[in-house]
Order: structure tokens, then sequence, then C-alpha cells
């Protein structure tokens, strides 16, 4: 509705909509921490959980869809599962070009999975506000220790994994939906080329992150949703986004089964489990970077058509 406008002024616009509806939601969602951190009752815990649940995955994820109609026109091009519905507890992994992929997915999935966890290190929950929020939407806490730290205190080998396990055992009677960026970095030219991945378009995998999850939920997840993005006119910043300059997104969407010895091994301790993890991985990666290609050829075929 607003396309008459330069594009930035439309980033401008979307903008100030972001800033705007995200303070007006955190006071709320501060709100339900605080009632939360006050009330010692179980039952009013986890109504005071739904509802920040609720105000993240629902009411923000809605006013982000609405501000990116209002100031672009993105084509929506989705492939594979896209009907996917689903209430029960699911694993997404992606691969990592932008922070775009952020509002992609949330995009994509919204009103179709439950709401959205992300493991995070334990010290962010000690920043002003930002952490009230973290510690309001039960996101799972990660507190991984360096091989030198283990080596001084042997005594706590293992207990970052138990750590991690004790944080997801809430959501055991409230299912969810973990995101894994499995590169652990966002994909650029420059990185793919110190690395020498053996991929065309992506990073080498980093297992450490999904096997947590897996290891701290895998009796919860069944299947494993596996997404594949493409920016046909080129991987766009976030301003970029903001400007409506995206015109194009693809997004490839397969649910796809965790094999029974992965769901139930331990990637950390065992080094058969460790070999089976990072041998599926690795499949599932060159399958990815395959559908990348196909995605990307198809645009340039058209192109060249043109």
């Amino acid at each position: 509705m607003l396309f008459f406008l330069p594009p930035f002024m439309r980033g401008i616009v979307a903008f100030v909509f972001y800033v705007v509806f995200t303070v007006i939601l955190a006071v709320f969602l501060l709100t339900a921490a605080a009632v939360k951190f006050a009330v010692p009752v179980a039952s009013v815990k986890k109504k005071s959980s739904r509802i920040a649940d609720w105000i993240a995955s629902d009411l923000w994820v809605a006013c982000s869809i609405w501000t990116h109609r209002l100031t672009g026109r993105i084509s929506w091009e989705i492939s594979g599962d896209k009907d996917l519905r689903t209430h029960s507890w699911c694993l997404i992994v992606s691969n990592h070009q932008s922070w775009v992929d952020i509002l992609v997915l949330t995009g994509v999935f919204a009103g179709k999975v439950p709401p959205y966890k992300f493991f995070i290190k334990k010290e962010l929950l000690w920043l002003p506000f930002f952490g009230q929020c973290l510690w309001a939407l039960d996101f799972p806490v990660m507190k991984r220790y360096s091989k030198t730290f283990l080596e001084k205190y042997p005594h706590l080998k293992g207990k970052d994994l138990e750590t991690a396990r004790s944080s997801c055992e809430k959501f055991k009677n409230m299912p969810v939906s973990v995101i894994n960026f499995i590169e652990g970095t966002r994909f650029t030219p420059e990185k793919h080329k110190n690395q020498g991945s053996a991929f065309r378009h992506l990073l080498i995998p980093r297992a450490g992150g999904l096997a947590m999850a897996i290891y701290a939920m895998g009796e919860l997840f069944e299947n494993l949703v596996d997404v594949t993005i493409a920016y046909p006119e080129g991987v766009p910043g976030l301003w970029d986004f903001f400007c409506g300059k995206t015109g194009r997104v693809k997004v490839d969407v397969r649910v796809i089964g965790i094999p029974a010895d992965v769901r139930r091994g331990n990637y950390f301790q065992d080094s058969e489990s460790r070999r089976s993890f990072n041998q599926w991985l690795n499949q599932l990666w060159a399958e990815k970077d395959r559908t990348l290609d196909e995605m990307l050829s198809e645009t340039e075929e058209k192109s060249s058509v043109q």
C-alpha cells in the first residue's frame, strides 16, 4: 500500500513500525514475566508462559508480516511440504544467508507450528529487559564448558548436557518449535572459501547445536523439518528487506524422519553415536546443496529465456 514511496522511505516506515510494535509488545511480555516471577503458583506460571509465547510467536510475527505487506511486494514460492500444520514438537533446521532468514521462517510457519524456542547461553539471561523476556519465554539454557575448563574441573564433565536437558523438562507437556541454523553463521563467499567447504552453496555444518537439541529433547521429536531458503534476486540485507527491495523468496520445506540411532544416541560421549550423527547430517546437507542448486538453476533458466 506504500509502494508509491521510494525504497529509503519505505525502509524508514518499516523500521519505525518494528520499533513501535516491538516496544509495546515487550511491555506486555515483561508484565507476564513479572507475574510469573511474583506469583509462586504453578497454574499462574504456566498461564503466564503461554501468554508470553502468544505475544512473541503470534502477535509479534503477525505485526512483522503486516509491516512487510505494507511496504513491499514479495513473491513467495513455497515447495515441498508447504501445507505443514502440526501441534506436536517441531525441530526446524535451515541454511543461513541473512538475518532476513529469521523473518522468512517465522512468516512461512506463522500459525502452523508451536511457539518458537532457541537454545541460549546462560549469560544472556542477565541482560536488562532482554534477559527477562528470554526468561519469560522459557528459552532453554545451554552452558558449554571449554576443553581447558574441563581439564581443570573434570567433575563438571557432562554437566552442560544435563543443564540443557533439565531446562527442556518443562516442554514435555507443552509442544514447541526449536529452530537451528546448523552452519552456525551466515553464508558468505569468503567464509565458504576459507572453510574449503565441499558444498557449492553451503558452509560446513556444525553438529553441536543440533546434537544438543536432539540430546535434550530427542524423544519428543519424531521428524525433522528441513527448510531450504533461496533468494533468486540476490541475498538481501535486513535494510534491503525493510526497503521492500526483495521481490522473490523461494522456500523448500521437507519433513523427514530422524533415524532412531541419531535420536537415541549420545553425540557428546559416544564415538559411534558421533560417527552416525555426522554421517546422517552430511547426507542431509548434501541433499540440501542439490536442492539449492535446483532452486537457483530454475531462476537462471527463466532469466535466460526472457
